[in-house]
């Protein structure tokens, strides 16, 4: 398993050591011990799935203190393209974004840590995306912001004409209109 660091502090990408063989393959998603060593401490507490087609966009979401969530998202069918906005104010990169291509074919993971709003978009024919949660739902702490605002200019690698988004999504507010810190 290697991390690799990404542009924006304590967000990272993992790429498990693949094992193939004649039968298929074998990698270990995640390992607490090799977490621990690299500096990636959560107490993962839920797994979440979804199944998305292409053009659909999620995000992006995140939960306030003291419910914020930490997330170790993965794609055990298709591509998707995972993005994290920084939303940390003392943060030097505070409202910047980071977005990898995530996929069941490269296996790479996103450590979201607390303090980011988190989204992705479906770049194949459909995908199952796999995360890992630090903490519960919390209605009340739910906020996020919308996927098109200009300010944060994240393309999703999905033309106009293909996004879909929910209804709940299409009423967040706009990066310069949050609110809330962390």
């Amino acid at each position: 398993m290697t991390i690799e660091k990404t542009a924006i502090e304590d967000l990272v990408i993992i790429q498990p050591t693949v094992f193939e063989d004649s039968r298929g393959y074998f990698f270990e998603a995640y390992n607490q011990a090799k977490f621990l060593e690299n500096g990636i401490n959560y107490q993962f507490i839920q797994d979440n799935q979804s199944f998305s087609k292409r053009g659909v966009i999620r995000g992006l979401h995140l939960q306030i203190n003291p419910f914020a969530q930490a997330k170790l998202v993965r794609v055990l069918e298709g591509e998707i393209l995972d993005v994290a906005v920084d939303l940390r104010k003392d943060s030097p990169t505070y409202g910047q974004h980071v977005s990898v291509v995530l996929s069941a074919e490269n296996k790479k993971q996103l450590m979201v840590p607390h303090g980011f709003a988190h989204g992705f978009s479906v770049l194949s024919e459909t995908a199952s995306v796999l995360y890992k949660v630090d903490q519960l739902y919390h209605k009340e702490s739910e906020r996020g912001i919308r996927y098109d605002d200009p300010t944060l200019a994240i393309d999703w690698r999905v033309s106009a004409d293909e996004v879909v988004v929910s209804d709940k999504d299409l009423i967040l507010p706009s990066f310069a209109d949050i609110d809330w810190e962390f």
